[in-house]
């Protein structure tokens, strides 16, 4: 897609994006506009990240012919991600010098742009740039949301799946809008999630996580350190248990050589009174036998 100028002096290349305007001053339509695109492209760039390559950004400029430097046309998609293509830091894309468009490309839509990004915007990406999937969204009105592929060079609708997921074939993720708080806004956004209906987190929720996780291995740090002192407090009450059955065992020991003891002065005092060892038995209620072991 590379074009070149003819001019007098010669052949002069097209200009780079060190030489292309890359910022207009305009701000996005509304805060919610700005969170809006911050949230795709936050959320998409870890993921983007984990990948040998690729691309995500919003707001910047998307320079695909030279018309657009003399018109002054210079506004870019809300958000794109472009796959396969180097890691690093652009001023805007320059499609002749990546080599290629970006391969999806979202439009936050509002009332001074949403007919221009239905129609206008739609058929520069289904016509010019080629780009392989458009989405939009209406930060102020969820229900109006849109995903279309590019099919023998025209865009066709994308139909929300079960899980009422707009599905990105090029990237295998889905977008599905959801509600809840994000940078202290109540509303309905748009998110990237897998096709397991998992969202890929925003950094408030991985910061949360994070602590949640933090105070989850606090807490079994604490729970183990409690296991361990009453396993401790259990072996210090085996270990008394078992001293305690020492001591009873030495006293019944003692009591046993006491009570030995003093059969045999019994038996061998009686013996010298002049009774026989079988009276001895019949007096003590055992056998001869027995008489004559405690004697012995």
């Amino acid at each position: 897609m590379t074009e070149i100028i003819v001019a007098d002096s010669g052949v002069k290349m097209p200009p780079t994006q060190a030489e292309l305007p890359y910022d207009d001053g305009i701000p996005m339509e509304t805060a919610r506009h700005k969170f809006q695109m911050d949230m795709l492209i936050d959320t998409l760039f870890p993921w983007i990240s984990q990948r040998p390559d690729g691309f995500v950004n919003g707001n910047m400029f998307v320079y695909y012919s030279l018309e657009q430097v003399k018109n002054e046309d210079f506004r870019g998609p809300d958000f794109f991600v472009v796959l396969g293509v180097p890691k690093t830091e652009r001023l805007s894309w320059v499609v002749w010098e990546e080599g290629k468009p970006p391969d999806l490309v979202i439009e936050l839509l509002s009332e001074s742009t949403k007919n221009k990004d239905k129609h206008e915007k739609k058929l520069i990406y289904q016509n010019l740039l080629r780009v392989p999937e458009y989405f939009w969204f209406d930060p102020f009105n969820s229900e109006d949301w849109a995903g279309f592929h590019l099919d023998c060079g025209i865009y066709q609708p994308i139909t929300p799946n079960s899980q009422n997921q707009l599905v990105s074939q090029c990237l295998g993720l889905a977008l599905v809008r959801w509600k809840g708080i994000y940078r202290n806004i109540d509303a309905t956004w748009l998110r990237w999630c897998t096709l397991d209906g998992e969202l890929f987190p925003t950094s408030q929720e991985l910061v949360e996580m994070e602590r949640l996780n933090a105070d989850q291995a606090k807490q079994l740090a604490d729970q183990a350190e409690i296991l361990a002192e009453q396993e401790k407090q259990r072996a210090e009450q085996e270990k008394q248990r078992a001293e305690q059955e020492k001591q009873r065992a030495e006293q019944e020991k003692q009591r046993a050589e006491e009570i030995a003891s003093q059969l045999k002065g019994l038996a061998r005092s009686l013996l010298e009174t002049g009774m026989s060892i079988a009276q001895i038995a019949n007096l003590m209620n055992i056998t001869v036998s027995q008489v004559e072991e405690i004697i012995s």
